[in-house]
């Protein structure tokens, strides 16, 4: 066996690892579970937060065309994963699927480019948390100053810096907290949380639609333009790359039902359940996106969130123009909050269990890979990602996280999609309970839609994927390389 830096994962000894669950993480979840951990982590700032940024940045009312472009793209990556994971049920999703069919160098790029997803998609939303928090002490006749809960890159509208975010460092430790105690509980907070907050979405499109102001989806696609944000940041605005790059915006709104296959280790029935999981949040979310989002640009305009309603918007809208409904302003502010918490909990479930992963193969130290004698999680690695996220939290803007954690997460789908190709030619005959249907097609659509949003996510985006990359090459050269166990068995 060749043992450079393109060297495979046998299937047999993953297949041999899923075996092996005594020794390693506890199998617990059941296909309803994996269903309610990927809505738990699709709805949340994707939809309470990016929905307004893509609007004003970027397509205005027609950010419900970039959620049917996004959601496209999501739905033939889906059935790629879902093939992966009925087929190769070991936590890791991509990163292990791309070990076994592009071999260890790609499945490093990979396992680096998830930190993207899953870590700075936690600081994403724990930021977005601290926002609705505001919001929520506003009511209750409170308030944090704006120094102590946005980043030293942001100033208000009168002109105010930030400092530190530190309401997004307190979700973040107390949800690290609880991933260490169990996947088990975790799960069970995450499955009250997820049916508050559908029940609060489909709340605001019942009552929301009749506050639809026609002129605000007038016109429904604006005329290709240039608009730059409060941070000088330009972006295209309208016409074909403005939906586009908005349907890059909102692709974050749709990250979630890929973590459910990090958790095919912990799952009962990963054969049959893990494909339920995958697909049905995925549709679910879907349709819920595309109305959420035209009763949200109906309601407020354009304009609105640029200025005033850039922050805690769906609150903004509701008690600007919702006049009556001021109690739902405060019931959505209360579910966001709890459903942001949900998000999190997901996405530092999904990097510790990569990081687990990697470690286990050497790639990364064996710290990441200890568990707790009591509780059998990855409890080192939790601590470790709290600081690493939390400083990304507390320090950078979310607009920045969020598209970094968009590219990373578009560039993981296309390498899966590809990954099934191949996997069809090396292992044709390997168990699949569920196969991705009209292969090489769908794989092929994957591929080109993941990518055409990530050609409108502009250069800003590239060029900070391309540095992020880079420095992950220095470090698999600089260690992963000679502590890798396939590349060096004793």
């Amino acid at each position: 066996m060749s043992k450079g830096i393109h060297v495979k994962k046998p299937l047999d000894s993953l297949l041999a690892e899923a075996e092996d669950s005594e020794k390693g993480l506890k199998r617990t979840l059941t296909a309803n579970s994996l269903i309610a951990l990927g809505i738990g982590a699709i709805i949340g700032a994707g939809l309470f937060v990016r929905t307004a940024a893509a609007a004003a940045n970027n397509a205005g009312p027609a950010v419900t065309i970039a959620f049917v472009i996004a959601g496209l793209g999501c739905a033939f990556a889906g059935l790629c994963y879902a093939e992966f994971a009925s087929m190769i049920p070991i936590a890791g999703s991509a990163y292990t699927y791309s070990y076994t069919t592009m071999g260890e160098f790609i499945a490093w790029i990979i396992g680096w480019d998830l930190v993207l997803e899953y870590a700075l998609g936690a600081a994403t939303v724990s930021i977005a948390w601290s926002e609705y928090l505001n919001k929520l002490l506003n009511y209750l006749g409170m308030h944090i100053p704006y120094e102590w809960s946005h980043s030293p890159f942001e100033h208000s509208l009168d002109g105010v810096y930030g400092i530190m975010n530190v309401p997004a460092l307190l979700i973040l430790v107390l949800l690290s907290l609880l991933l260490i105690r169990g996947t088990q509980e975790s799960a069970f907070v995450n499955n009250v949380i997820v049916i508050t907050k559908v029940a609060i979405v489909v709340l605001f499109i019942v009552f929301g639609w009749q506050f639809i102001n026609p002129a605000n989806h007038t016109p429904y696609i604006p005329a290709a333009s240039t608009f730059t944000d409060h941070m000088g940041v330009p972006h295209h605005y309208g016409g074909i790359l403005g939906i586009l790059g908005a349907a890059g915006v909102v692709f974050f709104a749709f990250i979630g039902f890929d973590a459910v296959s990090t958790a095919a280790q912990e799952a009962k029935n990963p054969g049959r359940d893990m494909p339920k999981g995958i697909l049905g949040s995925l549709i679910i979310c879907t349709i819920l996106y595309i109305l959420f989002a035209h009763v949200l640009t109906g309601v407020a305009s354009v304009d609105d969130f640029r200025t005033q309603g850039r922050e805690a918007s769906v609150t903004y809208a509701i008690q600007t123009y919702m006049h009556g409904y001021d109690w739902l302003a405060k019931l959505v502010t209360v579910a966001i909050l709890a459903g942001f918490s949900s998000v999190i909990l997901v996405m530092l479930l999904g990097q510790s269990r990569v990081f687990y992963s990697m470690s286990r193969d050497g790639l990364l130290p064996k710290v990441f890979s200890e568990l707790h004698p009591v509780y059998r999680t990855p409890y080192k690695s939790n601590l470790i990602l709290f600081v690493f996220v939390g400083l990304f939290a507390a320090f950078v803007p979310g607009d920045i996280v969020g598209d970094m954690t968009s590219i990373g997460t578009l560039f993981a789908f296309m390498l899966v999609a590809a990954g099934v190709i191949i996997m069809r030619k090396t292992n044709p005959d390997a168990k699949r309970t569920f196969r991705t249907p009209l292969v090489p097609l769908v794989p092929i659509l994957g591929i080109i839609v993941c990518g055409a949003m990530i050609f409108g996510l502009g250069w800003p985006n590239w060029s900070r994927l391309l540095m992020w990359l880079a420095l992950g090459f220095v470090i698999y050269f600089g260690y992963s390389a000679k502590h890798s166990k396939l590349r060096n068995p004793k």
